[in-house]
């Protein structure tokens, strides 16, 4: 039998020190086609649905979700996120103006980010019926079998 020491949960701060710096050796730029305000207001959920081209009903039902969200207190039975900055967060970026259907119309920044994935490679050899690729916040590609 094995006798395991007690040991004490790290803070939140120790557990965060302790996944250390991101070390892949890149990072794309900040730079978009379209991306909301920072922070989480109606002006910017009205702004992002807007930008999106999305119907009166769909404007409705987020702005309801901000409102509960807005009522609703912070969990707190998992890791605190009291630390969190909702208004520091672009909860819509847009990379590109329209979906392509072919890696080669893709930006070749968006292209080189999935070569790095293994993305491409996966469509190629067909291990898929279909890819829908995400960037951050709309798929920028799109083709199925």
């Amino acid at each position: 039998m094995t006798i395991t020491p007690e040991t004490t949960p790290l803070s939140q701060e120790e557990t965060i020190a302790s996944l250390g710096r991101y070390g892949y050796g890149w990072a794309d730029t900040d730079v978009a086609g379209a991306s909301a305000k920072r922070g989480l207001s109606e002006a910017v959920v009205r702004d992002i649905s807007a930008k999106k081209d999305e119907p009166e009903w769909m404007l409705d039902v987020r702005l309801k979700a901000l409102r509960i969200f807005e009522k609703k207190p912070m969990p707190n039975w998992g890791s605190d996120l009291q630390g969190i900055d909702f208004d520091n967060i672009k909860y819509f970026v847009r990379s590109t103006e329209k979906q392509a259907t072919s890696w080669e119309d893709l930006p070749e920044d968006i292209k080189n980010t999935y070569d790095r994935l293994g993305i491409p490679e996966a469509e190629k050899q067909r291990l898929v019926s279909g890819v829908a690729a995400q960037y951050e916040s709309e798929v920028v590609y799109h083709q199925i079998r």
